[in-house]
C-alpha cells in the first residue's frame, strides 16, 4: 500500500450539521471557514492566494486539482489565503514544463490543511439549495459534538471586516516612477495582476493600506484613484467609504474592482447585501448596456449592491448586469469621474474579455490632466 492509499480519514462538517467524507492531503488537523466554490477550470493557485478569498473553504467543482503543479510567479498575494481546499481529485503527481512544484508542496509550504476524495458535485449543489454557510474540515473525526461546538463559535460573514487581515501594513510603489501616470491606490485586498495591469498602461502605482485617509493618499499628488477587490463585508469598512465620499465630492478620476465597487455603492448611499452562494468562476456572462456587448468575466464575492436602489439613484447609472441572475454588475456616477465594476477585469485567472476597463481608467485620467 503506498502512502496516497494509506491517508487519514478527513470530514467536511457544514453548519447545519451535514456531513461529507473525504481523505486528508498532507497536513492534519481542523480548518473553520464559510465554504463556498469556485467554478473554474484551470487558475487554482491563483484562487488560492487571492485575497478576496481569505478565511474562505474552497471547493473546487473541476474534478482535478492539482495536475499541472505551482508557479511561484503565478502568486497573486504573498501567501495562500484561503482557510482550507476542499477537491474531488488531488493529483499528488503534475506534468507542465514550467512548474516549480508540485500541489501538495505548495499546501505542505503554506500550511494548508486540504482533504480529497469529497463528492464535490454532491456538496455544491447542496450549497446552491442551502446557500453558504460556515465549516469546519477537519482529520479529528471521533468526536463531532466536539467539532460543531467550535464551528457555532465561528463568526458568520455578514458584518465581518476582513480587509484589515489582507492589506499592505506599509506603503508602497510598482511601476515604472518615470510613467506618465500616479495612481494611489488603497489596499482592502488587492491582487497582483490588477497593479500589473496598471503598470503596463504607463502608470506608477502607490500602494496604501486600508485604513488611509484621503490626505495622506493626496499627498504624493496622484492623477486617479483605486480601490482594490478584498474579502468580507464591506458595510464595516467605514474609513474606505469615508475616503471614496471624499475623492467623488473632489470629482478626482476614481476605479473600484469588487469590493472597492461596493464601497463606491456605499459612499453614494446604495446598501449591500449578503448572496446566497455568491458568483465564483471565470465564465460568468456579463452584458455592457452602454455598448450591448457581452462579456464572460471571472468573478468572486459573497456581497452585492442593492440593484433597485441603484435604479433609482439619480446620480449613478448601472452600466453592466450579470446575464444569469440579472445582479449590478458595474455602475458609473452620472456628474463625478466614477466608475466600478463587482467582477475581475485583470482576471488571473479567467478571460481577458474586461480588460478595457483599465484603459477607460486610464482614458479618465488623461482627460483630467489635459484640462489642467
Amino acid at each position: 500500500m503506498t502512502k496516497y492509499q494509506s491517508r487519514k480519514k478527513a470530514i467536511l462538517l457544514l453548519a447545519d450539521g451535514t456531513i461529507f467524507h473525504g481523505k486528508a492531503v498532507g497536513k492534519e488537523g481542523k480548518a473553520f471557514g464559510e465554504v463556498c466554490f469556485n467554478t473554474g477550470t484551470t487558475g487554482y493557485q491563483e484562487i488560492f492566494t487571492d485575497p478576496s478569498y481569505y478565511g474562505q473553504l474552497m471547493v473546487t467543482t473541476n474534478a482535478h486539482i492539482g495536475n499541472y503543479g505551482t508557479n511561484d510567479e503565478e502568486n497573486e498575494s504573498d501567501s495562500v489565503k484561503i482557510a482550507g481546499l476542499i477537491v474531488k481529485n488531488f493529483s499528488f503527481e503534475y506534468s507542465r514544463v514550467n512548474a516549480d512544484s508540485s500541489l501538495q508542496e505548495f499546501l505542505e509550504k503554506h500550511n494548508l490543511l486540504a482533504i480529497s476524495d469529497v463528492d464535490t458535485r454532491a456538496l455544491v449543489s447542496y450549497i446552491r439549495d442551502n446557500g453558504a454557510m460556515n465549516a469546519v474540515i477537519s482529520t479529528e473525526i471521533d468526536d463531532i459534538d466536539a467539532l460543531k461546538q467550535e464551528l457555532a463559535a465561528v463568526p458568520n460573514m455578514n458584518g465581518l471586516e476582513l480587509a484589515s487581515k489582507v492589506s499592505t501594513t506599509a506603503p508602497y510603489f510598482v511601476g515604472d516612477p518615470n510613467a506618465t501616470y500616479k495612481i494611489s491606490a488603497l489596499d482592502i485586498g488587492i491582487k497582483k495582476n490588477i497593479l500589473r495591469n496598471l503598470a503596463k498602461r504607463d502608470a506608477y502605482i502607490k500602494v496604501f493600506p486600508f485604513n488611509t485617509t484621503f490626505e495622506e493618499m493626496s499627498e504624493w499628488n496622484p492623477d486617479g484613484y483605486f480601490l482594490s477587490n478584498g474579502p468580507g463585508d464591506p458595510e464595516p469598512l467605514k474609513d474606505a467609504i469615508a475616503l471614496a465620499k471624499e475623492i467623488i465630492e473632489r470629482d478626482l478620476p476614481l476605479f473600484g474592482i469588487c469590493l472597492g465597487h461596493q464601497v463606491i455603492a456605499l459612499a453614494n448611499g446604495i446598501s449591500t447585501y449578503k448572496m446566497h452562494h455568491g458568483h465564483r468562476g471565470i465564465n460568468h456572462p456579463v452584458k455592457n448596456l452602454l455598448t450591448g456587448k457581452g462579456e464572460i468575466t471571472s468573478q468572486n464575492h459573497g456581497f452585492a449592491i442593492h440593484k433597485e436602489e441603484t435604479e433609482n439613484h439619480s446620480d449613478i447609472e448601472i452600466t453592466h448586469l450579470h446575464l444569469n441572475d440579472d445582479t449590478v454588475a458595474g455602475i458609473r456616477m452620472k456628474n463625478k469621474n466614477c466608475f466600478s465594476v463587482q467582477y475581475h477585469p485583470e482576471a488571473s485567472p479567467g478571460p481577458n474579455d474586461s480588460t478595457y476597463l483599465f484603459d477607460q481608467f486610464i482614458e479618465n485620467i488623461k482627460k483630467v490632466k489635459e484640462t489642467v
